[in-house]
């Protein structure tokens, strides 16, 4: 990506790098070598993919172009791990990840190890290339932070496959909590600034800062919850064409679409499939796992709408990053949404934002400018973070972006509204308040 104005020193570069790799280690963990091979549709990659490909990213981009003498351990790697970078040579194709069982695990982690030695020692050689070196691993850890939450959604995925519903970690049940009323606060909005400000780190696609002009609106102070789902339910929602935009009614009705993704109704109550087993739906928890057209009719349904990117930024700006995010320990964290959530962590909030470039946009020469470019057209923005993000991958001008069908994700919404229309809201969400 571009490089940020501040440089990042070596010694810093090698703490992330450390303290990155060491996460990815403790999200493989508790897996057995089946689990390690599932690839539930395309989409979705095996965690052993996961766990090579990022492996593969410091290999490609650091270490072959700046050590004559480098080995990989195998050639063939460079084919089998590549995801989507065409500068970068041939890859395997991605549907049939799931079918390399070999190299086996202890291979994988044999490469991971031999990358790991030969990376401290390129930086340990006080070359002159030093700091560039440093940027570019930067880059390497933030792109595996992003995998780290894709092993997590992809595991998680594949695992509710199997009918034993199976844990990855232990289930302990959500304390029952009180429903929150949904209030909202104002913004008076104008001409505001948003994106990258050139302090630290950023992807490509998180610049240029520019000017955007923002009419007065209003945003809630928490996300949707399971419970004001349930109501959207309850009240026709998935079957009422009229909340839905054409397309997104076109999918939902091929797709059987009548819940969040992984919920099931039973013995007189909604449940849902985690990555801490089968468990009761915590009613006052943010939804998670809906679409963009499912979040868009809920929004409507409700009278109001989703934010944009430069609405959803500019409210939270100021907000500093913490809450629900993935843990930098053993334990990693919730990894899942927790009732009381904030703005960070919990949910990626959908926005009503196409991902395209901002003003004045150009990716970096090379392969790497690959890396987002490419992808801006037919995806729209999420913005927030989730249980499944690591925090030091997050800042206030971070753009996640999915297609508008796909559910796998940490994904949910938080409402919006113009302030001209406040007083023609739906009454359909009582609890709604200004």
């Amino acid at each position: 990506m571009n490089a940020p104005p501040q440089s990042t020193g070596p010694a810093q570069a090698m703490d992330l790098f450390n303290r990155t790799r060491s996460r990815t280690q403790a999200l493989a963990a508790p897996l057995c070598p089946e689990d390690m091979m599932l690839q539930s549709m395309e989409d979705a990659s095996p965690v052993k993919w996961h766990l090579a490909h990022t492996t593969w990213f410091f290999e490609e981009f650091i270490l072959k172009p700046r050590l004559s003498e480098y080995s990989s351990p195998d050639d063939r790697f460079a084919f089998l791990f590549n995801s989507y970078y065409t500068q970068a040579g041939p890859r395997h194709a991605r549907d049939r990840r799931g079918l390399v069982s070999r190299p086996d695990g202890a291979a994988v982690r044999g490469y991971r190890a031999h990358v790991e030695d030969s990376l401290n020692d390129l930086m340990n050689a006080h070359r002159d290339d030093s700091e560039e070196i440093a940027e570019l691993v930067e880059l390497g850890c933030h792109h595996e932070m992003q995998h780290q939450e894709l092993l997590i959604t992809d595991l998680l995925h594949g695992l509710s496959f199997n009918p034993l519903l199976p844990t990855y970690k232990d289930p302990e049940p959500l304390a029952v909590t009180q429903e929150v009323a949904l209030s909202f606060t104002r913004h008076d909005g104008g001409l505001v600034e948003i994106g990258h400000d050139g302090n630290g780190f950023a992807y490509d696609c998180e610049g240029p800062r520019h000017r955007v002009w923002l009419d007065p609106y209003e945003i809630a102070d928490r996300p949707v919850t399971n419970r004001d789902w349930i109501a959207f339910m309850d009240d026709g929602g998935y079957a009422d064409p009229r909340l839905w935009l054409m397309e997104g009614h076109a999918v939902a009705t091929k797709e059987a679409w009548e819940h969040p993704l992984y919920w099931w109704y039973q013995d007189g109550a909604w449940w849902s499939y985690s990555l801490r087993g089968p468990q009761p739906v915590a009613l006052n928890a943010p939804v998670v796992h809906v679409s963009y057209y499912e979040a868009e009719a809920f929004a409507r349904w409700a009278g109001a709408r989703l934010p944009t990117e430069a609405e959803h930024e500019t409210a939270f700006g100021d907000t500093p990053i913490a809450g629900n995010l993935m843990g930098d320990d053993a334990d990693i964290g919730a990894l899942r949404p927790l009732p009381g959530a904030g703005i960070w962590g919990d949910v990626w909030e959908w926005t009503a934002s196409d991902f395209a470039p901002y003003p004045g946009f150009r990716p970096p020469e090379g392969a790497l400018g690959e890396y987002n470019g490419k992808f801006m057209v037919n995806q729209r923005v999420l913005r927030g973070g989730s249980c499944a993000t690591p925090k030091d991958q997050l800042r206030h001008s971070y753009r996640t972006f999915f297609y508008p069908h796909q559910r796998w994700q940490m994904m949910g919404l938080r409402l919006a509204r113009d302030v001209d229309k406040v007083s023609r809201l739906s009454p359909r969400m009582g609890t709604m308040r200004s």
